[in-house]
Parts: C-alpha cells; sequence; structure tokens
C-alpha cells in the first residue's frame, strides 16, 4: 500500500483494489510483485522453502486481506480454504450450517459429520430465529450470504452476535457478493472464505481460495493447516488472481448492472415460475416452468450464454443446478443460475429470451 499521511482520507476499497500489494514506487522499479518460480531459497531468511510462503501470495493476501479487514491466507483452491477453516473445530464439535449451500462444502461437512469428526446441524439460514435457537452448543456456524444456488440471506450481524454468546466461532463464504459489497468481518464474523476461482480472479482461467481472519492466532492457525497439508497456490495462478482484482471494481459495477436489468425483464416472463435476485450481485437463479426438461433445454439453446458450471467470470454462464446429484433435493428441478457477466446487456437479453421463447 502507497506511503499517505496519517490524517489522509482511507482509500477506498475500490481503490485498496489497485493500488494494495505493489512494490514500492522507486525508479525502474516493476509496478507488479514478478511471478517467483521457485521452490527453494536461500537460507537465511524468513521463507525457507516453497511450501512456507511465495511472495506471489504476499501481494495477493496484502490486497484481499485490507479489502476484507483481516489477516488473508491463500489456498490452492476454495475448498482448500473451506478444509483449513473448518479444521479449526476441535473433534466431536457442532457445526451450524445452511440446507443449501455450495455441493462441495456439504458434502465436505456430511464427509466428516460421518467420519465422526465433527457433528452437523443444518438450517434454513434466512430463518434468523430458528438459526439463533440452532447456535447453542456449537463449535462454528458456517453459512453463505447469499447462498448458492438459492440466493437466500443471512443476517451476519445477528447471527454473529448469537453464535459469540455461545462460544462459536462464524465463518462466512464470501464468494458471491465479494469484498466490495459485503464485509463479513466488520458485521462480526471470525472468518471469511473465499473461491478466487470466481469474482476475485475474474476471468475463468485460475483455481484458487482464500481465507481470511479477524485475528492473528486464527491466520496463524490457517498458515499452519496450508503449511500441513500442503494445499498451496501455484505462484503463477497467485499472480493471474491477484491482476484479476485489480480490475474487480468495475468488473462487478458491469456484471451487477446487467443483472439487474436482466431481472428487470424477466419479471412475469411466462415461462418462468419465479425470478430469485437478492437485490445486490450478479448472480441471478430462475425456476423455468414444466421441472428439469424445459430447465435443461433453456442451458442447451442459448448461444452467448455459455452452459458451463463456474461462475464469476467475465462471461455469462448458466446451468441446471439439480443436474448434479448432489445438489439439494430442496432446491426445484427446474431452477438455472445464471452468473451475468459484463456482455451488453441488450446481446444478452436477445439471445437468453429467444431461448426462454423456444421452450414449449
Amino acid at each position: 500500500m502507497p506511503e499517505t499521511p496519517d490524517d489522509a482520507p482511507a482509500l477506498s476499497p475500490e481503490t485498496v483494489a489497485v493500488v494494495a500489494g505493489r512494490p514500492p514506487h522507486e525508479p525502474d522499479a516493476p509496478m507488479n510483485v514478478p511471478v517467483h518460480l521457485t521452490s527453494t531459497y536461500v537460507a537465511g531468511g524468513e521463507v525457507a522453502y516453497g511450501r512456507y510462503g511465495n511472495p506471489s501470495w504476499t501481494a495477493f493476501e496484502d490486497v484481499l486481506g485490507a479489502l476484507e479487514g483481516g489477516g488473508c491466507v491463500s489456498f490452492a483452491s476454495g475448498m482448500a480454504a473451506i478444509s483449513a477453516v473448518l479444521d479449526l473445530v476441535a473433534p466431536g464439535g457442532l457445526v451450524v450450517a445452511p440446507r443449501h449451500s455450495y455441493t462441495g462444502t456439504v458434502a465436505l461437512l456430511e464427509e466428516r459429520a460421518e467420519q465422526g469428526r465433527i457433528r452437523v446441524r443444518f438450517v434454513d439460514i434466512s430463518d434468523t430465529p430458528a438459526v439463533v435457537e440452532a447456535v447453542a452448543g456449537a463449535a462454528m456456524v458456517w453459512f453463505e450470504t447469499p447462498t448458492n444456488p438459492a440466493l437466500e440471506l443471512a443476517d451476519i450481524a445477528a447471527i454473529s452476535a448469537a453464535a459469540h454468546e455461545h462460544g462459536a466461532l462464524v465463518a462466512v463464504d464470501n464468494t458471491f457478493a465479494t469484498p466490495l459489497l459485503q464485509r463479513p468481518l466488520a458485521l462480526g464474523a471470525d472468518l471469511v472464505v473465499h473461491s478466487a476461482t470466481k469474482y476475485l480472479s475474474g476471468h475463468s482461467d485460475v483455481v484458487m481460495g482464500a481465507a481470511i481472519a479477524a485475528n492473528e492466532e486464527h491466520t496463524a492457525a490457517l498458515v499452519q493447516r496450508r503449511s500441513l497439508a500442503g494445499a498451496i497456490p501455484a505462484p503463477l495462478e497467485t499472480f493471474l488472481a491477484l491482476r484479476g482484482m485489480r480490475t474487480l471494481a468495475v468488473r462487478l459495477d458491469r456484471a451487477q448492472a446487467n443483472a439487474q436489468e436482466l431481472v428487470r425483464r424477466l419479471d412475469g416472463n411466462p415461462a418462468l415460475e419465479e425470478v430469485r435476485y437478492p437485490g445486490f450481485g450478479a448472480i441471478v437463479s430462475i425456476v423455468v416452468r414444466g421441472g428439469a426438461a424445459p430447465a435443461e433445454a433453456l442451458a442447451e439453446r442459448t448461444r452467448l450464454w455459455v452452459h458451463a458450471t463456474s461462475l464469476g467470470g467475465v462471461e455469462s454462464t448458466l446451468e441446471r443446478r439439480r443436474r448434479w446429484p448432489a445438489e439439494q433435493p430442496t432446491i426445484p428441478e427446474g431452477l438455472v443460475r445464471l452468473s451475468v457477466g459484463i456482455e451488453q446487456v441488450d446481446d444478452l437479453w436477445r439471445d437468453l429470451a429467444a431461448a426462454l421463447d423456444s421452450l414449449d
């Protein structure tokens, strides 16, 4: 971060995403931290070995940590970050989690519960009184907001306060909102997780994750988990993710504006039973009338929208989530998740509307 006078106004998050994690402004210095392709370091310094640190990681972590307001630890994938955070739960501890969550998260929770490593209590995370009641005896409350793919919202502040009364940690997956739209640590959460594969990198060319902790003890524990488990990100992927974060603000602004306009145009469409949108972000879920068959047909008949499972890239994608056997049975068969990109919105609309019109 550039040095500023003590009385200078705080930089906006949009500016932090651009200026943090840079080398010092010196003559002939590079604008970006170079990619350090090395496994071995000369003895006598702080890093010692490639599994313990890399300057590319440090630059990325400086930016995301500043945006989220905590100590950031980068990981090889979003699932690696999730696994490391769940490792903070003592053996046999109770984890309260949303019934609707990313399928990988649910599968990991269920696997650990079957192994006897933790206990899991699934809840409707949008029902705050029910969640507050469920946190009694919990070691951790884990949730997404908005949830994937139901797009339910959780009251981060209220849930965090209730969890802390019972001595439970609070971890929030902030992948959909990003720190530009929501900062869970500022609302009382202890930990934040990102699939950096999605909006942070933003170009569908990186698999990477990150976890951010509100206190140094948890940051150190996450670093230890990364080092011991070996779930380290590659330097080049980290460089690409950091480059993606530099344009996060402008990409997110455009994608969110597109999503809001598409939601307006989708309202009342006869091919749809429901349009789900939390009011912010660039993920929209639509429920197609007739269930699985017309929803699959919709995904197959678009030309500009790409039928793919990931999200958060510059290109628009869509998929029927129940095509995955691991998706929760309470998700409608006809639910199609739209990840709205940065294309011209009229082009997106023409393609989507034509596909909807073609459904029987």
